[in-house]
């Protein structure tokens, strides 16, 4: 479809019921992001030119709720797409390169032609874009160029994974247009953790990917971490009488890899006491009846972040069956003990040392004093920085945003909804 005929769909509300599918937030109405994407399709136009088929795409953020650090040992997890998304207008072309506009940055160009990891191109959305074309062509999908102009109101550095909708978003883009739709969500998650893996340069698990492919809030048990057991749920918070937020602590992830790496590693350092890979593999019962001898070995702090594997990814399960069966007290209480032990056992809610920056403890104790007894919060995601999510009940939810924001600055709590669609190409 050109432009001209998607902007007159999105504007005499002809899109309405697909953008509703998406954003169903209370007070929000479809126009709104009905002109979102009119807007985004004036900036394709401008960066391209005109174009006789030009598609609209949308991949969602993610957020962990149940699992925190036990994926990557083959645990279990609550996670769900949230109502942010990054959206793409893109174009067939015939130049066999990527040309990729996002934001106000600089267009990048990716060259299809080269199959291997480049390494300029590490840590950039250009290794993200060749990975995933590399692995499609590899299950046997004929790649070629695109023209792609995409818009984000995923924050930067928010835990609600960014990096995993834009991987989704190009899948996304690169199967309706060369692979006529035939490749499942699953597979178009493995496609992106491949890309992050190989090209990109970071070691992630699955979670991210299959959560913004999928949509929906989701149960994930990784004991087959290439086939995992998928669980889907439904949530309705406002019936519970609450609502989820993210409150951005105003830490920076930079230069925390090696603090990240040091939990899996430390847990399989555990694992391998037993001749295992994984923490998934041992049996607490065995790891609680040798701990002197892994205490000699591995140490004491990993001794207690298996501890917090164990019993999170235990947690994990009982969350989901509280879930099910309408027990939301449970589940909050649950999710308390989760923050409680990613405190003292996991131990990545302050930086190793640091006396002065310890932004994610002090955003938990701001959240404590403003909900006392009431609701949930936790750390969020991979901590040390970064973001903490909290459960709050509806009538004290403008009074905790307002006091959030006062401390942490307007913008450091967002307010977020579980969409029930992943990744997606607009009708």
């Amino acid at each position: 479809m050109n432009a001209e005929a998607l902007r007159t769909r999105l504007r005499n509300g002809a899109c309405r019921k697909n953008l509703s599918r998406l954003y169903c937030c209370p007070g929000e109405t479809a126009d709104a992001f009905a002109r979102r994407f009119a807007d985004l399709v004036d900036t394709f136009e401008n960066a391209f030119g005109p174009s006789d088929e030009i598609a609209l795409f949308s991949a969602p953020g993610r957020t962990e709720i149940g699992g925190n650090h036990t994926d990557h040992q083959h645990g279990c997890v609550l996670t769900g797409a949230v109502n942010r998304d990054i959206i793409a207008a893109a174009a067939a072309n015939q130049l066999g390169v990527v040309r990729l506009q996002s934001g106000d940055a600089k267009l990048e160009t990716v060259d299809l032609s080269g199959k291997k990891p480049e390494r300029d191109e590490t840590f950039t959305p250009r290794s993200l874009v060749r990975g995933i074309a590399v692995r499609l062509e590899e299950m046997g999908h004929a790649i070629g160029g695109v023209d792609i102009c995409a818009s984000s109101d995923v924050p930067v550095g928010s835990g609600l994974s960014s990096s995993a909708a834009f991987e989704i978003l190009i899948g996304n883009i690169l199967n309706s247009l060369f692979c006529r739709g035939s490749v499942p969500p699953a597979e178009l998650a493995k496609a992106g953790r491949y890309a992050e893996n190989h090209f990109f340069g970071k070691p992630c698990g699955l979670m991210d990917q299959l959560a913004s492919s999928l949509g929906g809030l989701l149960f994930i048990d990784f004991r087959d971490p290439e086939t995992p057991l998928v669980r889907r749920l439904n949530l309705d918070l406002q019936a519970f009488g609450y609502a989820m937020c993210i409150v951005d602590s105003g830490a920076d992830h930079a230069g925390m890899s090696g603090i990240y790496a040091e939990i899996p590693a430390e847990m399989e350092a555990v694992a391998a006491c037993f001749g295992q890979s994984r923490l998934r593999e041992v049996e607490k019962a065995a790891f609680l009846a040798n701990l002197p001898a892994v205490r000699k070995k591995a140490g004491d702090r990993a001794i207690l972040r298996s501890l917090h594997f164990f019993n999170d990814t235990r947690r994990a399960r009982e969350e989901e069956a509280a879930l099910r069966e309408g027990r939301f007290a449970d589940f909050l209480a649950l999710f308390n003990a989760s923050r409680q032990s990613s405190w003292m056992y996991l131990q990545n809610v302050s930086l190793p040392g640091s006396s002065s920056r310890q932004e994610v403890a002090l955003a938990l104790a701001l959240c404590g004093e403003l909900l006392g007894e009431e609701g949930g919060f936790r750390v969020h995601g991979g901590g040390f920085a970064g973001t903490v999510q909290a459960f709050v009940p509806l009538p004290r939810l403008a009074d905790f945003v307002r006091g959030i924001e006062a401390f942490l600055g307007q913008g450091a709590c967002h307010v977020l909804y579980i969409r029930g669609v992943g990744g997606i190409r607009l009708a």
